[in-house]
């Protein structure tokens, strides 16, 4: 049978709670969906005829639903006489519609968060009618979100690391736990002037909204002791923040940056040159040393999809970078280490020279062997020497202007 139960109709009003369109309905200016008509499968004159017991059951049944109002129709059939059955059901009320589904209590406590809301922040509002249910979630904590949303207001780009917000009950990892949602209440209740709208996602929240974020940091290591950047180490391996690294006054004549820890650490001694520990996508602490733009650069990737697509975007950053071991004989020579390439790309990537383009595209279309990937760290040392031999000499390289 196909009728509807008790069950059926209470799982209709959950859906709506589930929804937060219970939540919603005294926020909302709109018309009230109360008086709400549920969807209401009843008997056919066939039912009625060959389960006539049956649907009395469903009939005492169903009229003992708590919190429904039922509309009755009189029928007349042609086998058992004149027959009363529902055609309709309704929950008249939102009080009957939370006490059916036992949400009586959660939708106190949102309109609890909601008046606050309203006395101390009341362009959240929205906030509160679009993500109700999260509100609800959040409830403990509500007060203490409020608290930091008005100590922006007050202190808009503050300046200062989140660990000198100083307000009760809020630290640092408070913040830090919450900036998902701070995100989205600070983006309406702050001016646009105290937004950064380039920096996005939760690692960026503290540049976002104008707090100090602990620096970037490039590890390098000087391969020439000759170069004496700290008296006593001749070839130091140093951990330096972007603005730091930025001001270095060494006369270098080459960088190499290398993805892999022990190639870095390994790295033969080159005269004049330093090796950086690269920081696979994203270059935006290395591309404020300028000076970086007057010395060749050798990157050192992983030969996969992903290697070229680094590449390509620390070119963006430095239109003279040169690709190091990562060309089709290195990777034909070390077939026996080929491994596999997880979450390869399959889109175009520009700035490669045509040799580096027809690998990637090789690679890509799993020309030479599905998911290809050569890391960089299983191509041999003497590989290494021997490429470091026939680098062309300095006086080929033409710096840029500016």
């Amino acid at each position: 049978m196909s009728w509807s139960t008790a069950p059926d109709l209470r799982a209709q009003v959950m859906r709506l709670w589930e929804r937060g369109e219970l939540l919603r309905e005294r926020l909302d200016a709109g018309a009230s969906r109360f008086p709400l008509r549920l969807s209401l499968k009843t008997p056919t004159a066939d039912d009625i005829t060959r389960r006539f017991d049956a649907v009395r059951a469903w009939v005492a049944a169903i009229s003992a639903t708590p919190h429904v109002r039922l509309e009755w129709q009189e029928t007349r059939h042609r086998v058992q006489g004149n027959q009363r059955l529902p055609a309709s059901a309704w929950v008249d009320s939102l009080d009957e519609a939370l006490a059916w589904v036992g949400k009586r209590a959660e939708h106190a406590r949102f309109r609890t968060l909601c008046a606050e809301t309203a006395a101390r922040q009341p362009l959240l509002l929205p906030w509160l009618q679009k993500r109700p249910l999260r509100a609800l979630e959040l409830a403990a904590e509500w007060s203490r979100l409020l608290d930091v949303v008005a100590w922006l207001q007050a202190h808009p780009r503050p300046g200062v690391y989140l660990r000198q917000v100083d307000l009760p009950g809020i630290h640092t990892k408070f913040i830090e736990s919450q900036r998902g949602v701070l995100a989205e209440l600070l983006d309406l209740a702050l001016p646009e002037a105290a937004i950064d709208p380039t920096r996005t996602g939760a690692q960026q929240f503290a540049a976002r909204y104008g707090f100090l974020d602990k620096p970037a940091l490039l590890r390098l290591r000087v391969l020439d002791p000759a170069l004496h950047l700290l008296p006593g180490a001749p070839c130091p391996d140093l951990a330096l923040d972007a603005d730091s690294f930025a001001r270095l006054q060494l006369d270098v004549a080459r960088v190499f940056i290398t993805e892999n820890e022990t190639n870095f650490l390994a790295f033969p001694r080159v005269d004049k040159a330093i090796v950086i520990f690269g920081a696979g996508y994203g270059w935006e602490a290395l591309a404020r040393a300028a000076w970086l733009q007057h010395c060749p650069i050798h990157y050192w990737g992983d030969i996969d999809t992903n290697g070229f697509a680094i590449l390509a975007q620390l070119r963006a950053r430095f239109a003279h970078v040169e690709s190091l071991l990562m060309d089709r004989a290195a990777l034909l020579a070390h077939e026996p280490m080929w491994g596999r390439e997880d979450s390869p790309r399959t889109a175009d990537v520009s700035r490669l020279t045509t040799e580096e383009r027809s690998l990637y595209e090789d690679l890509r279309e799993h020309r030479i062997r599905p998911l290809l990937r050569l890391e960089q760290e299983y191509i041999s040392f003497s590989w290494l020497e021997r490429a470091l031999k026939i680098i062309r000499p300095m006086d080929d390289f033409q710096p840029l202007d500016g």
